[in-house]
Protein backbone atom coordinates (compact mmCIF):
# COMPACT_ATOMS: atom_id res chain seq x y z
CA UNK A 1 0.00 0.00 0.00
CA UNK A 2 1.51 3.31 -1.46
CA UNK A 3 1.50 6.38 0.62
CA UNK A 4 2.14 9.69 -1.59
CA UNK A 5 2.93 12.93 0.17
CA UNK A 6 2.21 15.94 -1.64
CA UNK A 7 3.85 18.64 -0.29
CA UNK A 8 5.95 21.99 -1.22
CA UNK A 9 9.27 23.56 0.73
CA UNK A 10 8.52 26.53 3.14
CA UNK A 11 4.92 24.94 4.09
CA UNK A 12 4.37 25.08 8.21
CA UNK A 13 2.06 22.15 7.56
CA UNK A 14 4.29 19.93 5.16
CA UNK A 15 6.90 20.06 8.04
CA UNK A 16 4.31 18.91 10.90
CA UNK A 17 2.98 15.83 8.41
CA UNK A 18 7.10 14.88 7.45
CA UNK A 19 7.92 15.35 11.24
CA UNK A 20 4.52 12.75 12.06
CA UNK A 21 5.61 10.49 9.02
CA UNK A 22 8.87 10.45 10.80
CA UNK A 23 7.65 9.74 14.07
CA UNK A 24 5.61 6.85 12.57
CA UNK A 25 8.28 5.62 10.64
CA UNK A 26 6.46 5.21 7.10
CA UNK A 27 7.81 5.22 4.29
CA UNK A 28 6.52 6.81 1.55
CA UNK A 29 6.51 8.29 -1.79
CA UNK A 30 6.51 12.48 -2.48
CA UNK A 31 5.21 14.62 -4.87
CA UNK A 32 6.53 18.26 -4.65
CA UNK A 33 4.00 21.19 -5.81
CA UNK A 34 4.19 24.61 -6.11
CA UNK A 35 3.32 26.90 -3.46
CA UNK A 36 1.13 29.43 -5.19
CA UNK A 37 -2.23 28.09 -6.30
CA UNK A 38 -2.32 29.08 -9.60
CA UNK A 39 -0.26 26.39 -11.11
CA UNK A 40 -0.53 22.69 -9.51
CA UNK A 41 -1.83 20.40 -12.19
CA UNK A 42 0.18 17.53 -9.78
CA UNK A 43 -3.27 17.71 -8.15
CA UNK A 44 -6.24 19.30 -9.84
CA UNK A 45 -5.28 18.32 -13.08
CA UNK A 46 -3.59 14.36 -12.78
CA UNK A 47 -5.12 13.50 -9.06
CA UNK A 48 -8.43 15.50 -10.07
CA UNK A 49 -8.96 16.87 -6.48
CA UNK A 50 -9.87 20.32 -6.26
CA UNK A 51 -8.92 21.49 -3.09
CA UNK A 52 -6.27 23.88 -2.58
CA UNK A 53 -4.43 23.49 0.99
CA UNK A 54 -1.39 21.04 0.99
CA UNK A 55 -0.20 18.67 2.71
CA UNK A 56 -2.59 16.05 0.86
CA UNK A 57 -1.61 12.49 1.41
CA UNK A 58 -3.17 9.67 -0.48
CA UNK A 59 -2.98 6.28 1.05
CA UNK A 60 -3.78 3.18 -1.42
CA UNK A 61 -6.82 4.96 -3.43
CA UNK A 62 -7.95 6.85 -0.77
CA UNK A 63 -6.59 10.75 -0.59
CA UNK A 64 -7.05 12.92 2.60
CA UNK A 65 -7.15 16.08 2.79
CA UNK A 66 -6.25 18.75 6.10
CA UNK A 67 -3.74 17.73 8.66
CA UNK A 68 -6.20 17.54 11.83
CA UNK A 69 -7.67 14.54 9.78
CA UNK A 70 -4.47 12.76 7.83
CA UNK A 71 -2.49 12.61 10.88
CA UNK A 72 -4.65 10.71 13.13
CA UNK A 73 -5.63 8.73 10.01
CA UNK A 74 -1.99 7.79 9.73
CA UNK A 75 -1.86 6.13 13.61
CA UNK A 76 -5.16 4.21 12.49
CA UNK A 77 -3.72 2.84 9.45
CA UNK A 78 -0.01 2.32 10.33
CA UNK A 79 -0.57 0.94 14.29
CA UNK A 80 2.66 0.83 16.25
CA UNK A 81 2.91 -2.86 17.66
CA UNK A 82 4.97 -4.74 19.28
CA UNK A 83 7.14 -5.03 16.47
CA UNK A 84 7.81 -1.39 16.91
CA UNK A 85 7.56 -1.44 12.97
CA UNK A 86 5.58 1.64 13.44
CA UNK A 87 6.00 4.14 15.78
CA UNK A 88 3.06 6.26 17.61
CA UNK A 89 2.09 9.95 17.77
CA UNK A 90 -0.29 8.84 21.33
CA UNK A 91 2.76 7.66 23.37
CA UNK A 92 2.34 5.94 26.73
CA UNK A 93 3.31 8.15 29.83
CA UNK A 94 6.20 7.34 31.31
CA UNK A 95 5.09 6.93 34.98
CA UNK A 96 2.98 4.56 33.63
CA UNK A 97 -0.24 6.75 32.77
CA UNK A 98 -2.58 5.97 29.81
CA UNK A 99 -2.59 7.47 26.58
CA UNK A 100 -3.84 10.60 25.54
CA UNK A 101 -5.93 11.06 22.74
CA UNK A 102 -8.96 12.94 22.07
CA UNK A 103 -7.81 15.90 24.03
CA UNK A 104 -4.60 15.62 22.46
CA UNK A 105 -5.81 16.11 18.88
CA UNK A 106 -7.73 18.89 20.29
CA UNK A 107 -4.53 20.30 21.98
CA UNK A 108 -2.99 20.01 18.31
CA UNK A 109 -5.55 21.57 16.11
CA UNK A 110 -6.84 24.34 18.47
CA UNK A 111 -3.44 25.50 19.90
CA UNK A 112 -0.71 24.70 17.97
CA UNK A 113 -2.66 24.87 14.66
CA UNK A 114 -4.37 27.91 15.46
CA UNK A 115 -3.26 30.13 18.28
CA UNK A 116 0.85 29.68 17.40
CA UNK A 117 -0.21 29.40 13.17
CA UNK A 118 -1.91 32.61 13.70
CA UNK A 119 0.64 34.39 15.41
CA UNK A 120 3.74 33.29 13.54
CA UNK A 121 2.05 34.28 9.88
CA UNK A 122 2.00 37.64 11.13
CA UNK A 123 5.01 37.55 12.37
CA UNK A 124 6.41 36.62 8.57
CA UNK A 125 8.16 39.60 6.40
CA UNK A 126 5.45 40.20 3.90
CA UNK A 127 7.57 42.54 2.10
CA UNK A 128 9.69 39.59 0.88
CA UNK A 129 7.28 38.21 -0.87
CA UNK A 130 6.82 37.92 -4.51
CA UNK A 131 4.01 39.25 -6.10
CA UNK A 132 2.89 36.65 -7.13
CA UNK A 133 2.82 34.39 -3.92
CA UNK A 134 1.38 38.28 -2.21
CA UNK A 135 -1.62 37.95 -4.02
CA UNK A 136 -2.45 34.21 -3.88
CA UNK A 137 -1.85 34.50 -0.01
CA UNK A 138 -4.19 37.68 0.09
CA UNK A 139 -7.44 35.22 -2.21
CA UNK A 140 -7.03 32.55 0.52
CA UNK A 141 -6.51 34.81 3.74
CA UNK A 142 -10.09 36.32 2.09
CA UNK A 143 -8.11 40.27 2.09
CA UNK A 144 -5.33 42.12 0.92
CA UNK A 145 -2.42 41.55 2.67
CA UNK A 146 -0.82 44.66 3.46
CA UNK A 147 3.26 44.51 4.29
CA UNK A 148 3.53 47.73 5.90
CA UNK A 149 0.82 47.09 8.60
CA UNK A 150 1.80 43.31 9.42
CA UNK A 151 5.53 45.26 10.03
CA UNK A 152 3.94 47.55 12.65
CA UNK A 153 2.39 44.93 14.59
CA UNK A 154 5.15 42.59 14.76
CA UNK A 155 6.56 44.06 18.15
CA UNK A 156 2.94 42.97 19.53
CA UNK A 157 2.72 39.62 17.78
CA UNK A 158 6.75 39.14 19.32
CA UNK A 159 5.66 39.83 22.74
CA UNK A 160 2.46 37.25 22.45
CA UNK A 161 4.94 34.38 20.95
CA UNK A 162 7.25 35.43 24.14
CA UNK A 163 4.37 34.55 26.09
CA UNK A 164 3.68 31.27 24.51
CA UNK A 165 7.30 30.45 24.66
CA UNK A 166 7.05 31.35 28.55
CA UNK A 167 4.27 28.84 29.36
CA UNK A 168 6.35 26.17 27.48
CA UNK A 169 9.41 26.58 28.99
CA UNK A 170 6.87 26.33 32.62
CA UNK A 171 6.18 22.89 31.34
CA UNK A 172 9.77 22.08 30.53
CA UNK A 173 11.26 23.41 33.88
CA UNK A 174 11.19 19.74 35.71
CA UNK A 175 13.72 18.80 33.14
CA UNK A 176 11.52 16.28 31.73
CA UNK A 177 12.35 15.15 28.00
CA UNK A 178 8.96 15.60 25.86
CA UNK A 179 6.14 18.03 27.02
CA UNK A 180 3.66 15.05 28.07
CA UNK A 181 6.28 13.45 30.06
CA UNK A 182 5.67 10.55 27.51
CA UNK A 183 8.00 7.46 26.51
CA UNK A 184 8.50 9.39 23.52
CA UNK A 185 7.48 12.51 21.33
CA UNK A 186 3.64 12.88 21.18
CA UNK A 187 1.28 14.92 19.36
CA UNK A 188 2.02 17.87 21.60
CA UNK A 189 5.53 17.78 20.62
CA UNK A 190 4.94 18.08 16.98
CA UNK A 191 2.28 20.42 17.11
CA UNK A 192 4.36 23.54 18.77
CA UNK A 193 7.90 22.48 17.65
CA UNK A 194 6.83 22.25 13.80
CA UNK A 195 5.58 26.44 14.55
CA UNK A 196 9.07 27.46 16.22
CA UNK A 197 11.15 25.17 13.91
CA UNK A 198 9.55 26.94 10.90
CA UNK A 199 10.61 30.74 12.22
CA UNK A 200 13.96 29.34 12.57
CA UNK A 201 14.22 27.86 8.79
CA UNK A 202 11.85 30.26 6.61
CA UNK A 203 13.95 32.87 5.14
CA UNK A 204 11.45 35.53 5.40
CA UNK A 205 11.78 35.55 9.33
CA UNK A 206 14.14 38.30 10.12
CA UNK A 207 16.65 36.14 11.89
CA UNK A 208 17.68 39.42 14.43
CA UNK A 209 13.69 38.61 15.30
CA UNK A 210 14.22 35.54 15.73
CA UNK A 211 17.40 35.41 17.45
CA UNK A 212 15.10 37.93 20.12
CA UNK A 213 12.24 35.47 20.23
CA UNK A 214 14.14 32.17 20.72
CA UNK A 215 16.51 33.60 23.56
CA UNK A 216 18.51 31.11 25.11
CA UNK A 217 19.04 33.03 27.88
CA UNK A 218 15.04 33.30 28.62
CA UNK A 219 13.97 29.95 27.43
CA UNK A 220 17.24 27.15 28.00
CA UNK A 221 15.08 24.21 28.11
CA UNK A 222 12.84 25.06 25.21
CA UNK A 223 15.92 25.62 23.01
CA UNK A 224 16.92 21.94 23.90
CA UNK A 225 13.93 20.71 23.52
CA UNK A 226 13.49 22.10 19.56
CA UNK A 227 17.03 21.04 19.41
CA UNK A 228 16.62 17.60 20.93
CA UNK A 229 13.56 16.78 18.82
CA UNK A 230 14.97 18.21 15.85
CA UNK A 231 17.80 15.07 16.57
CA UNK A 232 15.76 12.43 17.24
CA UNK A 233 13.47 12.96 14.19
CA UNK A 234 17.09 13.09 11.95
CA UNK A 235 17.46 9.85 13.31
CA UNK A 236 14.05 8.41 12.89
CA UNK A 237 14.47 9.70 9.24
CA UNK A 238 17.31 7.41 8.52
CA UNK A 239 15.65 4.08 9.47
CA UNK A 240 13.07 4.20 6.49
CA UNK A 241 13.18 4.68 2.52
CA UNK A 242 11.69 8.56 0.46
CA UNK A 243 11.68 9.33 -2.95
CA UNK A 244 10.49 12.23 -4.87
CA UNK A 245 8.38 11.09 -7.93
CA UNK A 246 6.69 13.37 -10.60
CA UNK A 247 2.54 13.73 -10.40
CA UNK A 248 2.11 12.06 -13.22
CA UNK A 249 3.44 8.44 -11.42
CA UNK A 250 1.63 9.73 -8.79
CA UNK A 251 -1.69 9.96 -9.86
CA UNK A 252 -1.21 6.94 -11.76
CA UNK A 253 -0.56 4.97 -8.77
CA UNK A 254 -3.36 6.11 -6.74
CA UNK A 255 -5.67 5.25 -9.70
CA UNK A 256 -4.17 1.59 -9.37
CA UNK A 257 -4.15 0.83 -5.77
CA UNK A 258 -6.93 -1.41 -4.82
CA UNK A 259 -9.53 0.15 -2.15
CA UNK A 260 -8.70 -1.14 1.28
CA UNK A 261 -11.91 0.03 3.61
CA UNK A 262 -10.18 1.53 6.83
CA UNK A 263 -12.87 1.02 8.91
CA UNK A 264 -12.14 4.59 10.65
CA UNK A 265 -14.40 7.12 8.32
CA UNK A 266 -17.96 6.53 9.45
CA UNK A 267 -21.26 8.55 9.11
CA UNK A 268 -23.17 9.59 12.29
CA UNK A 269 -26.87 9.54 11.24
CA UNK A 270 -27.63 11.75 14.68
CA UNK A 271 -25.36 14.75 13.45
CA UNK A 272 -26.16 14.49 9.85
CA UNK A 273 -29.63 14.89 10.78
CA UNK A 274 -28.92 17.76 12.57
CA UNK A 275 -27.45 19.52 9.59
CA UNK A 276 -29.68 18.14 7.29
CA UNK A 277 -27.70 15.83 5.61
CA UNK A 278 -28.37 12.18 4.18
CA UNK A 279 -25.89 9.55 3.68
CA UNK A 280 -24.53 9.81 0.07
CA UNK A 281 -25.49 13.25 -0.71
CA UNK A 282 -22.56 15.43 -2.67
CA UNK A 283 -22.05 18.38 -0.28
CA UNK A 284 -19.42 21.55 -1.08
CA UNK A 285 -17.19 22.50 2.21
CA UNK A 286 -15.67 26.14 2.98
CA UNK A 287 -13.31 26.39 5.95
CA UNK A 288 -14.57 28.65 8.55
CA UNK A 289 -10.88 30.34 9.19
CA UNK A 290 -8.64 31.51 6.32
CA UNK A 291 -9.08 29.93 2.84
CA UNK A 292 -12.56 30.29 1.92
CA UNK A 293 -10.88 30.35 -1.66
CA UNK A 294 -9.17 26.78 -0.73
CA UNK A 295 -11.36 24.63 -3.00
CA UNK A 296 -10.62 25.90 -6.74
CA UNK A 297 -13.48 24.03 -8.35
CA UNK A 298 -16.36 22.36 -7.16
CA UNK A 299 -16.69 20.76 -10.93
CA UNK A 300 -14.71 17.57 -9.51
CA UNK A 301 -15.73 15.65 -6.88
CA UNK A 302 -14.79 11.91 -5.99
CA UNK A 303 -17.60 9.58 -4.31
CA UNK A 304 -14.72 8.52 -1.94
CA UNK A 305 -15.77 8.73 1.71
CA UNK A 306 -12.53 9.40 3.10
CA UNK A 307 -11.98 12.06 0.56
CA UNK A 308 -15.08 13.61 1.94
CA UNK A 309 -13.99 13.34 5.32
CA UNK A 310 -10.93 15.09 5.02
CA UNK A 311 -12.73 17.85 3.21
CA UNK A 312 -15.12 17.82 6.42
CA UNK A 313 -12.10 18.33 8.50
Amino acid sequence: MSVIFYRYDGSPFCDKLDNALALKKIPHLRVDVLPTVSARPEITDLLGVGYRRIPILAIGNDVYCDTSLIIPVLEHRFPSGPDQSYGTIFPADKHGGGRNTGLLKAFSRHYGDTVLLTLSVRLLDWGAANPEMLEDRSKLFGSRIDPQKFAENRPRVISELSVHLTHIEQQLQDDREWLLDTISPSLADLSVHFIYAWIKKMPWFDPAIVDSLLDKGRFPRVIEWINRLNAHLDSLRRGFETMTIDGKEAAQKVAEASHEPDGNVSFDDTDAERLGFKRGMLVRIRPEDSGENCLRSFDKWYSSRAFRQGMAS
